[in-house]
């Protein structure tokens, strides 16, 4: 009797793969993600101000430029950019934005000016990148502001939806936008950018992701898993949140990494 239930439980089974099969109702065919994966080694620790809530994060002048933005459910955190020096973490203040009004978000530098976003105000500041003295503001479509960078000649910034948005200076005028992409699937809340020998990478928030976007297209042509620096970073200062930001140095080729309230910035190789 025993036999005869299990043959009639494998008929069922074969009967009901074959239906699933069918042409009506077919489930989408599991495969493998095309997306190579990118294999890094860290080379390097520095030491990060565990009360910056990191939005923007790159190298200018041989220093880090960060900045922050201000949760109101974590009363140390400031909205502001700061220098940190590149060997020691050592931070020092350069804008402070009034935190009641606005949250910030990313930052660029391009042709010596710095460019910074905000959370929900749809206002940018516009600063001198060596003094930091303010020179104007721009406003930008998208609801929100996230992550920013550059390709040399247009600001890119990203808006946490799967869309990237082309400003051009000195209007700062929408001249195009990019969709991205990860095997034709669009990828959600992009977030802080970094231009690195003619690719985006791109922090995806809430993940420990980093992906690579060809610009050309808008698809992810790598993906970076950095969840054992996230691992890390909490074991600690339990504080510490979301991976997110990346700065690339040009002149030595180097790649740093870093997130919010982390204690740690990481001086990270790829591994090609």
């Amino acid at each position: 009797m025993a036999n005869k239930r299990l043959l009639l439980i494998c008929l069922m089974a074969t009967v009901l793969i074959a239906c699933n099969k069918g042409p009506k109702g077919a489930q989408p065919p599991v495969t493998d993600s095309s997306v190579p994966v990118i294999d890094y080694r860290v080379t390097g620790i520095i030491p990060h101000n565990t009360s910056f809530f990191t939005e923007g994060f790159l190298i200018y002048n041989g220093q880090f430029l960060e900045s922050t933005g201000s949760p109101e459910e974590i009363s140390t955190t400031e909205s502001l950019i700061a220098t940190v020096d590149i060997a020691t973490g050592k931070t020092e203040e350069k804008v402070k934005l009034d935190k009641s009004r606005y949250f910030g978000e990313g930052i660029v530098v391009l042709k010596d000016k710095l460019y910074q976003i905000t959370y929900k105000n749809q206002k940018g500041f516009i600063y001198d990148a060596k003094t930091f003295k303010k020179l104007g503001e721009f406003t930008y479509p998208s609801k929100e502001g996230w992550g920013m960078t550059t390709d040399g000649t247009h600001v890119i910034m990203s808006d946490g939806t799967d869309k990237l948005t082309y400003l051009l200076p000195p209007d700062m005028k929408v001249v195009k936008s990019l969709t991205i992409t990860e095997n034709d699937i669009s990828v959600l809340n992009v977030n802080e950018l970094e231009w690195i020998k003619g690719y985006i990478y791109a922090n995806v928030w809430m993940t420990n992701d980093i992906i690579r976007i060809d610009p050309a297209n808008g698809k992810v042509v790598g993906k970076m898993d950095l969840t054992s620096l996230k691992n890390e970073a909490n074991s600690t200062f339990r504080y510490s949140e979301v991976l997110n930001g990346i700065a690339y140095d040009s002149v030595s080729n180097k790649i740093y990494v870093t997130g919010k309230l982390w204690p740690s910035i990481y001086r990270i190789e790829l591994i090609h």
